[in-house]
């Protein structure tokens, strides 16, 4: 099945479905510019599925070379990023090759930013293999970098020639990515699509069990919302809302993640899950939103074993920790952090008339110290 996504300068596909990773060099030749591409992967996916991809390649005449980085977000660092693209420049590389990020998230956003930067701009395939990175960060072309000070605060928006979702990979991911991607597809519904939360809470427990149909069905519809929301707001420039809404849960999870210093501990996902949580009980604890749409959030998360309350986790968080990674996100404007809080499920907005106080009290019911 194919997705377009549609923007002002650019128009790509989004192909769903199983076996794509065999079938793409058929699918790439046609837009290729230059039958030449550089492959960037880690080694979990290398080791599983590198193969298929270079017999593919291979059949349509596009010749490649690879590079493979460790997985995790360490790998999403300035030195990776130097020793990728110091390879990459020394082998030739001409303005028509095109990187192909093969992997999760981390390898798209890196692979990304190595195209959008190197000779100003190469030509870029996303080639997705986790759940999250189907459903989230191969659509939209956001990429980047990790700092010490925080989650992509170097990075670029550059769009794909194509995005592959070949869910059969999904088959060889532990329970806990699956649950990590999940995340980002409740999210979804609970942004702007009541329809797509009600969906995921009748087949969110197929999706994680490994349901070929509906883990196809699930990508689908995350998919085409992001699409919708990306189309409106291309590079989040609008004052309020628009593609902003796409990081609820984004300001908790993001912070929980650099407290425990992006080591694996925590996926981004399952961040994400507890910040969903985390904004429904600031929305409510502010009287925006109702304390049954709460209720649902959370009994679906813990109905599912997902990550739900700080309270969850090994670590001991503080909230004032918690509070000084929020202040160097990138979403701070005037002094002022952005959140994205909700008036119930589907009816996410953005504000920055939050009082700290409530921020820090929050945290602490749901399990920080002080």
């Amino acid at each position: 099945m194919q997705l377009p996504i549609t923007l002002s300068n650019a128009r790509y596909d989004v192909v769903i479905g199983t076996g794509l990773i065999s079938r793409a060099g058929a699918l790439l030749a046609p837009l290729l510019p230059q039958k030449n591409v550089v492959i960037i992967t880690d080694e979990n996916v290398a080791a599983r599925h590198l193969p298929k991809l270079h017999d593919s390649l291979s059949e349509t005449n596009i010749t490649f070379r690879t590079l493979v980085v460790k997985p995790g977000e360490h790998s999403k660092s300035f030195a990776t990023y130097e020793r990728l693209v110091n390879d990459i420049l020394e082998s030739g590389v001409e303005r028509k090759t095109t990187i192909i990020a093969f992997g999760g998230g981390v390898v798209g956003d890196l692979a990304g930013f190595i195209a959008a930067s190197t000779l100003r701009g190469l030509p870029f395939v996303q080639i997705p293999t986790t759940l999250l990175s189907q459903v989230d960060s191969s659509v939209g072309g956001k990429t980047g970098i990790n700092t010490r000070w925080g989650k992509n605060l170097v990075g670029a928006f550059h769009q794909p020639l194509c995005v592959l979702a070949d869910t059969a990979a999904l088959a060889t991911l532990p329970r806990r990515e699956l649950v990590a991607g999940y995340a980002e597809i409740v999210k979804s519904g609970l942004i702007g699509d009541p329809a797509l939360f009600e969906w995921c809470e009748k087949n969110g427990a197929a999706v994680l069990d490994g349901d070929p149909e509906a883990q196809i069905e699930a990508v689908r519809q995350a998919c085409a919302f992001k699409a919708r929301v990306v189309a409106a707001d291309e590079r989040e420039q609008q004052s309020s809302n628009g593609r902003a809404l796409l990081n609820l849960g984004h300001t908790f999870g993001h912070a929980l993640e650099a407290e425990l210093g992006y080591d694996g501990r925590l996926l981004h996902g399952e961040g994400v899950a507890i910040g969903l949580n985390l904004a429904f009980a600031l929305s409510v604890r502010l009287g925006l939103c109702p304390q049954t749409d709460l209720d649902r959030v959370t009994a679906h998360l813990t109905r599912l074993k997902m990550p739900t309350h700080i309270r969850d986790l090994a670590h001991i968080f503080s909230a004032k920790g918690l509070m000084a990674h929020m202040q160097r996100d990138k979403k701070m404007q005037d002094g002022k952090l952005s959140f994205v809080l909700t008036h119930g499920i589907g009816q996410a907005f953005t504000t920055r008339d939050v009082p700290p106080e409530a921020v820090q009290d929050v945290l602490l019911a749901d399990g920080c110290q002080p």
